[in-house]
């Protein structure tokens, strides 16, 4: 098995399991090392081993087995605490002063007291995807307090803060959690600022597993496109790009045939839905990019996500609400172990934080915290909704299969 196959239980990784299974896949917490053992804070089950367990009378042994995989129901259902997906922030974030432009700290404010980790500096990686030039004016304008474009305001902070963004987003990149940062990065591209994004988050952690030897199948369910991730990725089939995103809306396209150039031509996807569309047809369009997915068969899933799609956000006109996040977490979790995201957009700064926290329960196995009515698009947008995903498939279908 590959690192990222095996499971972690209480920060240890387990052994082959001889007594109760066959294979080398258990993940019984009984099967860890004795030293590992000794890491489990409490959580001491020690049973005998298999040779020990030789000497047990039948009805010991059946007790033992019952034990045994009581504890690994246990741990399939409820997951891995310490290996659950978590937010990674720290108040550097907070210093991209915007004022009281739409994308402003109030969006982490609202997160309430978070605890802080210390995030890398992401200077080391920028060029990964960006001119030294462009680095450069970013560095100068910020210094200024200018604005980069009509769209993307800076202060003095925010050169710190979109490094920081991006060292964040490196760190969860390695460790399977959420960057929870700003500023945003998916509408940057290599030499030029846009939609309120400096550096490009996600784009440098992919491009970084992309050197490293790495699939990356980089699933963007921020309601608007990520047009600088989309170009960055469009010639590559190392990075499969996928997008689900309202058109029309900024940054004015991310149409059905938009599927790569050259080397990269069919990995890049893209899932256009009219405004309007309810939860109904915001699942139906994850699910098909869950089916490319599957094929892609990735070694890392980066996730950008944005909760601009929720149906009260200022910016979109779509119905998205609570319940999807949470479920597309969940189809991610069925799909892959090795799964990391950084925050894009979200613009509701009272619904921001739920969605954010639903999300993250649906990848760590949990319940909804915030369960909500689902929303139905009406008979128009699915007119146009079909119209669209068929357009899609269509273009996409010599490359992958769709059910």
């Amino acid at each position: 098995m590959s690192d990222w196959s095996k499971k972690k239980y209480m920060g240890a990784f387990v052994e082959k399991c001889s007594f109760l299974h066959t294979d080398s896949t258990c993940f019984c917490p009984a099967e860890t090392s004795s030293e590992a053992r000794k890491t489990q804070k409490g959580l001491l089950l020690s049973f005998p081993s298999s040779k020990q367990a030789q000497g047990l009378s039948q009805f010991q042994r059946f007790s033992l087995k019952l034990s045994r995989q009581a504890v690994a129901f246990i741990f399939f259902a409820f997951g891995n605490l310490a290996d659950a997906m978590k937010l990674i922030y720290n108040s550097v974030f907070l210093d991209h002063n915007t004022g009281m432009h739409p994308e402003n700290r109030k969006r982490l404010d609202a997160f309430g007291p978070l605890e802080e980790t210390e995030v890398l500096d992401g200077t080391p990686w920028l060029n990964l995807v960006h001119t030294e030039k462009y680095i450069e004016h970013v560095r100068a304008t910020c210094q200024a307090g200018a604005d980069l474009d009509r769209d993307t305001v800076t202060s003095a902070g925010s050169f710190e803060a979109a490094l920081r963004a991006v060292g964040a987003t490196i760190m969860a990149s390695e460790t399977n959690d959420f960057a929870l940062v700003r500023p945003p990065g998916h509408h940057a591209y290599p030499s030029h600022a846009s939609g309120f994004c400096l550096f490009n988050n996600i784009a440098i952690a992919s491009q970084k597993l992309a050197n490293e030897g790495k699939r990356v199948f980089l699933f963007d369910f921020d309601g608007h496109l990520g047009d600088g991730t989309s170009h960055i990725f469009e010639e590559s089939d190392q990075v499969f790009y996928c997008s689900i995103h309202q058109y029309p809306a900024f940054p004015g396209h991310g149409r059905a045939n938009e599927t790569g150039t050259g080397k990269g031509k069919g990995f890049t996807m893209n899932v256009p839905l009219p405004p309007n569309s309810g939860d109904d047809i915001f699942m139906d369009a994850v699910a098909t990019c869950m089916q490319v997915m599957e094929q892609y068969n990735p070694d890392v899933v980066a996730v950008s996500a944005g909760f601009d799609a929720y149906q009260y956000d200022l910016l979109l006109e779509l119905r998205v609400t609570e319940n999807s996040f949470f479920k597309t977490g969940q189809m991610l979790r069925e799909r892959s172990n090795r799964i990391f995201a950084t925050l894009e957009g979200g613009y509701n700064v009272e619904a921001l934080p739920a969605c954010v926290r639903c999300f993250l329960a649906g990848i760590n196995g949990q319940e909804n915290p915030h369960p909500a009515k689902d929303t139905t698009s009406f008979r128009m947008e699915w007119e146009s909704y079909e119209l669209r995903i068929n357009s899609t498939m269509a273009n996409l279908k010599d490359w992958w299969k769709f059910k």
